[in-house]
């Protein structure tokens, strides 16, 4: 209301001193200041009242005021002393100056209105600005350029003053051709505009005809300059000069025909100015008038592509409304819908174009259905789109659109139209909804009324106010309405559920009605503020039957299933946790490993099932011996394990470990299942050691295991306690072992030759092959350092097939006539790998050998296992002519029978027997006897280690053809061999 006061009160004191400048012209030149200070105040004070965003267009422009009345009061200072006014003078600078303020303040009108750069708006203007600029030219610049009482100077100023009018003009268009609504101010500040243009004509005019005064018709437009200017600075609506202009629907094709009719009449300027000249009889700008004209037609033809490529984005606009209209329709859910939207949108927009599309679900009122521009934040502003969403409480959710300005404006339109669509579906949406949650609650009424789950809902007293169907047959309560919650919960697990609000899969412990207990997973949601159920909401599953089995699978994780005893994994756990409370506690622990002594030929010859039986005894003895308070586990096949953490004293481990020897030291009757009973030994050998000689878990098992090797090495049967040299040793034993691999493949060994010698003359008959050793580092090893390996590695094959072939070709390379044979051992695993029989007939051939000279030695375990096969194999060699003889004889499981079955050549006698036999009467019998024995069976008997004449005398009696040891040669290099056999 003040501000429409304020316009008022201006417009009566303007038209007030206007009336006072005609009526009374003795004072013309203070009236004429005093209405050019006036619009000068009230720009200001309109700037000081509204306080626009943007302040300097409206300072420009009330500077541009300002300067413009200071060069007419200088004038009229001038002309009222009688004086006529220098022309240029300080005045006319101070004229030119108006303009670079005032288009410096439009231009500024024109960058915070349009903000990017708006081609089509550009050309709008440029067209009528350049059609006024050709009539500027041959009416006003023209005339005054051809002028010859003129200086150059003066030419300067006469035309500087018709082309800032132009460009006044130009800004004035330009200003005009922002889209959007013209406000008051707008249209104020083009009066303002045009009337110091038309003034500037006129005087222009004048002067060249030389008949302007002062006080004339001409001032008016100067006058409604001034008072244009400050009423467009007292509009309230003056703030939206500086603020974006809003984004408004194309005018279509009624506001294509007005543009084309502007255009129209703004390119005919050009002919119709050349066609006056040609009347008046004489063509003198046309150079001028071609290439306004050309320039005019180039800038139609660009705002012409200009609409047509409008008009094709039109069309793509509503094709892309038209699929828009599909997806929408196919849209069944928000998620779907804003899919549609985003891919709608994004058609919507010119190619290449920057933009970005969100939306937030949900907004508190109040709300503002429709489209309104809003800053942004990456973006100087975007589109928002407000939609009421159905149902209650009233929610909206909101469509938001940054992009550049007048890709804004351009698809404000196809927005609008789209935005009338979402509505429908979100209704459509909506409504489905509706439809499918109504059917969704008979749905799961009727899944309630049926699940095997128990639901309740209980209320804030405890009481269970609600309890679905099948809580009477899990519980057994016909009605549990009222009743306490922890009624049907035992009291361990009442605390599990006092004030508990919210809760997933707690396990607890139920009470049915005849007092059996359950085992029970409840979960508990807290729906106080749902309407439709305002208590607690618990879930009760049955999970007794899965507790029970979840149990068993867990003891059959931790237990071997064979002794019911724990396994590695559970007796490594409970290690580690000993390990740490007794590093904690200052306390030592121990750890025992039991491996049972040739539990391996038990199973070989009784049968896996007794072997079973066997263990099962062994592991109860091992569980008595052990304790209650200690662990004892089966570790895998014959091993056991014993965690010492409770004993009396600090040698408790070894106290275990001597009471597990003595209860496993007796024999154990066990039954084969089908009535038979069979007493087997249970004997073992134990490891021990204890965590003050380790540093963590992993140390302390292998330190068990080295003792437990320790025992074994030891003659079985015993325990050992681990020793820190025993580490050294393994670690010995393993780099002579990986040394071991690798000397089959060099092939390292050489061999040498202990003659075998007939006992009455010494003559040598024969040679027995023994390997050696050549280590790269130690030096000449005998087999004692690594035949043992061999077998556990397997090595022992290839020394023994390269053995073969060196020992053949040696002999076949001596060619002695006074030797037989040459003797080769073979190890039981050697010889049971297929092609054995093979491999000794390649040998011979390769040596060029005669089969006779070879003879192989075998141990009698080596019948003990695939008696048949061997004994199959042993006649195809026999065949082949090679003969067979057992070493070590009487020190294994020899009989008659095995004997009479095996194709064997000769019986070497072991020197164990020899090394007695002239102190023990004992010992020659069994000697004499082995003898006796071979001659009734057609044997040959060699005695080994004889290293004394009484021993080759006492052989001589008894009969022994042949004989081998130190007292006729120690083993020697094959090059001593031929001197050996002529001796």
């Amino acid at each position: 209301m003040r501000s429409r006061y304020g316009r008022a009160g201006y417009l009566a004191w303007l038209t007030a001193l206007s009336a006072l400048y005609y009526a009374w012209p003795d004072q013309r030149v203070a009236l004429w200041t005093l209405i050019g200070l006036s619009g000068v105040a009230a720009v200001l004070a309109g700037a000081r009242l509204h306080r626009p965003d943007q302040w300097l267009p409206w300072v420009l422009i009330a500077s541009a005021l300002l300067v413009f009345i200071t060069g007419d009061l200088i004038n009229n200072v001038y002309l009222t002393v009688g004086v006529q006014p220098p022309y240029p003078g300080v005045a006319d600078v101070l004229y030119l100056l108006v303009y670079l303020l005032l288009g410096g303040g439009l231009l500024l009108f024109v960058r915070a209105r349009a903000g990017d750069h708006n081609r089509a708006a550009l050309l709008d203007a440029m067209v009528p600005t350049v059609s006024f600029g050709l009539l500027t030219w041959v009416y006003l610049i023209a005339p005054y350029a051809r002028a010859t009482d003129l200086t150059l100077v003066e030419k300067a100023f006469s035309v500087a003053y018709p082309v800032c009018d132009l460009l006044a003009l130009g800004f004035l268009l330009r200003l005009l051709s922002v889209p959007g609504r013209k406000a008051a101010p707008v249209q104020l500040l083009t009066v303002a505009v045009l009337g110091l243009l038309f003034s500037d004509v006129v005087f222009s005019l004048n002067r060249l005809n030389a008949n302007w005064a002062i006080g004339g018709p001409i001032d008016l437009g100067w006058i409604i300059m001034y008072g244009c200017a400050g009423l467009a600075a007292l509009q309230p609506s003056m703030i939206t000069l500086t603020d974006p202009a809003a984004p408004v629907p194309d005018s279509g094709a009624r506001g294509a025909v007005r543009r084309l009719a502007l255009l129209t009449a703004a390119s005919l300027i050009a002919p119709a100015v050349l066609l006056v000249e040609f009347v008046h009889g004489e063509v003198v700008d046309a150079p001028v008038i071609a290439a306004a004209a050309g320039l005019m037609f180039v800038l139609a033809m660009a705002r012409v592509h200009g609409l047509l490529t409008a008009q094709r984005r039109a069309e793509d606009r509503e094709r892309a409304l038209r699929r828009a209209a599909e997806r929408l329709a196919a849209a069944t859910t928000h998620e779907e819908l804003a899919a549609a939207v985003a891919a709608t949108v994004e058609g919507f927009l010119p190619a290449g174009t920057k933009y970005r599309i969100g939306h937030e679900p949900t907004r508190c009122g109040p709300f503002r259905p429709g489209l309104r521009l809003v800053p942004a934040t990456d973006f100087p502003h975007q589109l928002e789109a407000y939609m009421i969403l159905p149902g209650a409480p009233l929610r909206a959710a909101t469509l938001q659109l940054a992009a550049p300005l007048d890709a804004l404006r351009e698809v404000r339109p196809a927005l609008e139209a789209l935005h009338v669509q979402i509505g429908t579906v979100l209704q459509r949406i909506a409504l489905a909804g509706e439809v499918s949650r109504r059917d969704g609650e008979a749905y799961f009424r009727t899944l309630i009324q049926s699940a095997s789950d128990v639901i309740l809902i209980v209320g804030e007293d405890g009481c269970i106010r609600y309890a679905s169907p099948s809580a009477s047959t899990l519980l057994g309560y016909p009605d549990l309405h009222g009743m306490p919650l922890l009624r049907i919960i035992a009291d361990t697990h009442h605390e599990a559920l006092r004030g508990r609000r919210s809760a997933e899969g707690v396990d607890l412990t139920a009470v049915r009605a005849d007092r059996r207990l359950l085992q029970v997973e409840c979960t508990v949601r807290d729906l106080h503020d749902d309407p439709t159920v305002r208590g607690l909401v618990l879930t009760i599953r049955d999970v007794t039957e899965r507790r029970r089995l979840e149990n068993d699978l867990t003891h059959q994780a931790f237990h071997d299933s064979l002794t019911g005893l724990a396994n590695r994994v559970l007796f490594r756990d409970r290690l580690e946790q000993a390990y740490v409370r007794a590093a904690l506690a200052g306390a030592t622990i121990g750890v025992l490993f039991v491996d049972l002594d040739d539990f391996k030929e038990v199973n070989d010859t009784l049968g896996h099932a007794i072997g079973d039986q066997l263990l099962i005894t062994v592991a109860d003895r091992i569980t008595q011996a052990a304790g209650k308070y200690n662990t004892a586990a089966r570790m895998g096949g014959d091993e056991f394990a014993i965690l010492v953490e409770h004993s009396a004293e600090d040698g408790g481990a070894e106290d275990i470990a001597a009471a597990v020897i003595a209860a496993l030291g007796v024999p154990a009757e066990v039954s084969d299942g089908i009535g038979g009973t069979f007493t087997v030994s249970g004997a073992a050998s134990v490891g021990v050691a204890t965590s003050a000689d380790a540093e963590h878990p992993t140390e302390l098992l292998r330190h068990a295991d080295l003792a437990l090797y320790l025992a074994k090495g030891a003659g079985k049967g015993d325990w050992k306690r681990y020793r820190h040299d025993l580490h050294t040793a393994m670690i010995e034993r393993l780099a002579l072992r990986q040394a071991l691999q690798e000397a089959v493949d060099q092939e390292q060994f050489v061999l040498q030759y202990q003659p075998i010698v007939d006992v009455h003359s010494s003559a040598v008959v024969g040679l027995e092959a023994l390997v050696r050793w050549q280590h790269p580092e130690r030096g000449l090893l005998g087999p004692y350092h690594f035949i043992e390996l061999a077998e556990e590695s397997g090595a022992i094959a290839g020394i023994g097939e390269w053995v073969l072939r060196e020992a053949l070709r040696q002999f076949a390379a001596w060619d002695l006539d006074t030797l037989r044979y040459v003797s080769v051992n073979v190890s039981a695993r050697q010889f049971r790998q297929p092609g054995f029989v093979d491999r000794v007939r390649e040998a011979l051939s390769a040596a060029g050998a005669a089969p006779s000279s070879l003879l192989l030695e075998i141990t009698e375990s080596l019948v003990l296992r695939d008696a048949d096969q061997v004994i199959a194999d042993l006649a195809v060699l026999r065949a082949l002519g090679v003969r067979i003889a057992i070493d070590d004889f009487g020190t294994g499981y020899s009989s008659l029978s095995y004997l009479r079955q095996i194709p064997v050549d000769v019986l070497k006698i072991d020197k164990s027997f020899i090394d007695d036999i002239i102190e023990s009467r004992q010992q020659r019998a069994l000697v004499e006897a082995i003898v006796t024995l071979a001659g009734n069976l057609d044997l040959t008997v060699v005695a080994e280690g004889i290293e004394h004449a009484e021993q080759r005398e006492t052989l001589q009696r008894m009969g022994c053809p042949y004989g081998q040891g130190y007292l006729f040669s120690k083993p020697v290099w094959p090059a001593e061999i031929p001197a050996l056999t002529r001796a």
